[in-house]
């Protein structure tokens, strides 16, 4: 990190969300491609044009610091990313992979807005009510794409329990409990 004042913080913090956003507008085409349910996809597709404009705010909000925008590598992006990847390639079942998909997602949109609802705090604490707003402005587009796929949950991942595959989900946890024993 190498954060000697909260000012570099700040910047070190919107460097890693800046990665991230950047790491999200490349995986959100997968995840559309994945996606079995229309509604779903069409969530995604939305999202994506977000998440595009969150890219183009934080380029903003480095020009009001006088900072030209840099790129810290998000190691959380990375993993949760890497993890949605490995989810999606469970399932040749469109229902399963759904849900795989809202999970990995709701995971993504969780970290994305613990991250914006720190930054517009230490951007309110730093004097930067103008990119506090605009951080608050992402904050809400992020939960508002996890109410989405909260909403979408409801009625794919009683899709994907209707296949076979929540037989195979109820022995994993039977062995698990045994290993445990």
């Amino acid at each position: 990190m190498g954060a000697n004042t909260f000012q570099e913080l700040f910047l070190d913090e919107m460097k890693d969300v800046y990665d991230a956003e950047h790491r999200i507008v490349r995986a959100l085409p997968k995840m559309i491609d994945k996606a079995g349910s229309d509604a779903l996809r069409t969530a995604l597709e939305n999202h994506l044009r977000e998440t595009e404009q969150h890219v183009v705010r934080l380029e903003r909000g480095f020009e009001q610091l006088g900072e030209s925008p840099r790129r810290k590598a998000c190691k959380a992006m990375e993993g949760l990313l890497a993890e949605a990847e490995e989810l999606m390639k469970e399932s040749d079942d469109d229902n399963l992979r759904d849900a795989a998909i809202i999970a990995a997602g709701q995971k993504v949109e969780h970290y994305e807005m613990a991250t914006y609802g720190t930054l517009r705090e230490w951007a309110r604490q730093l004097g930067y009510e103008d990119l506090a707003r605009t951080l608050q402005e992402t904050l809400d587009e992020e939960g508002k794409a996890d109410k989405k796929l909260t909403e979408l949950s409801g009625t794919l991942n009683l899709h994907a329990a209707e296949t076979n595959g929540d037989m195979e989900l109820d022995e994993d946890i039977d062995e698990d409990e045994d290993e445990d024993e």
